[in-house]
């Protein structure tokens, strides 16, 4: 599914929030009721990660709204970075939701081997509610992810994939607990809750590694190499080099700085000008919602061998080969 246009709606971002709750806590009550059939630590566990599924889309529809202000005098690159923070809350809830779950299952089995207390009623019944919830999250997780990156919405994509995790997570307990069915082994039950937890844990502990380096302002490989493919595809003949990329993303939003390298004996205007069509064609081909600042640096002497202006006054040097753009070298504080 292709991105929508840098004017994307602002409505139907907080329409697939929204139905992120709805549809959430659906899932939650056939989860919470499948635990309460059934007995099962497991499912309990399940229940347990839907609740959290539901706290954090309240909270990715707070993030959703807050992020639509427009930048101001007290926030110059907007407010997008509150996704991040969502992204990170979610983390923290979902690694929180793993030591409970812990908590319960290891509970369970000091009960089943200590006081041979033993928990399962009906799990028969229990395991087709969960199923179809299971497969109601696997949709509404795909749904979340696709819509995420269609509307360029970090905390909406974020919680599609918390959500895809928990379909994953429910098809692992119910694989376990139809063995639990058919040997009757109970502690098997607990055991997968422990499990739930493990998995929960490096989920969380993911989302929030990575909302803390998008905070952090921690440059995105991926981003860079697209840049500058772009700007080979888009580049002028007398963009003699680039140095200083950078980039910095807020949410949906991406701020690239980037100086241009021209010849010397360009005006100021002719070279401002220059550089405003480079920074147009690359956000309007890459589809960025964002901005490119250009600043323009006259070439040096040394740079003639790579200048393809033919009718410079100032080339010292025949030219040898247009310089090949690459990220190291336009990533470099110098041209």
């Amino acid at each position: 599914m292709k991105p929508d246009a840098p004017g994307a709606s602002k409505a139907a971002r907080l329409r697939v929030a929204a139905f992120a709750i709805v549809a959430g806590a659906g899932i939650l009550a056939m989860k919470y009721y499948a635990s309460v059939v059934s007995g099962s630590a497991a499912l309990r566990a399940d229940a347990i990660e839907s609740v959290v599924n539901v706290i954090t889309a309240i909270f990715t529809l707070g993030a959703v709204v807050f992020a639509e202000k427009p930048a101001d005098r007290e926030h110059p690159y907007g407010h997008g970075k509150i996704e991040y923070f969502s992204e990170a809350f979610e983390g923290g809830l979902i690694a929180l939701a793993a030591a409970l779950i812990a908590w319960e299952a290891l509970s369970t089995l000091h009960e089943q081997f200590i006081s041979g207390v033993i928990k399962l009623k009906n799990l028969s019944s229990g395991l087709v509610w969960n199923a179809v919830a299971g497969v109601l999250n696997g949709g509404l997780g795909l749904f979340l992810i696709l819509m995420g990156r269609r509307h360029r919405s970090k905390a909406i994509e974020a919680d599609g994939q918390h959500v895809l995790s928990d379909f994953w997570t429910t098809l692992g307990i119910l694989s376990g607990l139809v063995l639990v069915k058919l040997t009757d082994i109970q502690w098997l039950d607990p055991l997968m809750a422990l499990l739930v937890a493990a998995l929960l844990a490096r989920t969380g502990f993911k989302l929030v590694q990575r909302s803390s380096q998008a905070l952090l302002d921690v440059e995105d490989p991926e981003l860079l190499e697209k840049i500058i493919e772009t700007i080979n595809l888009v580049r002028p003949r007398d963009v003699i080099a680039l140095h200083a990329l950078r980039t910095m993303r807020s949410g949906r939003y991406t701020h690239v700085d980037l100086h241009v390298v021209v010849p010397g004996s360009y005006t100021v205007e002719k070279g401002g000008c220059l550089a405003d069509s480079l920074a147009e064609d690359v956000i309007s081909k890459l589809g960025l919602e964002g901005e490119l600042h250009t600043h323009i640096d006259p070439c040096r002497k040394d740079m003639c061998g790579a200048c393809a202006v033919d009718d410079c006054p100032s080339r010292t040097t025949p030219m040898i080969a247009p310089l090949v753009l690459t990220v190291e070298n336009s990533v470099a504080s110098q041209g």
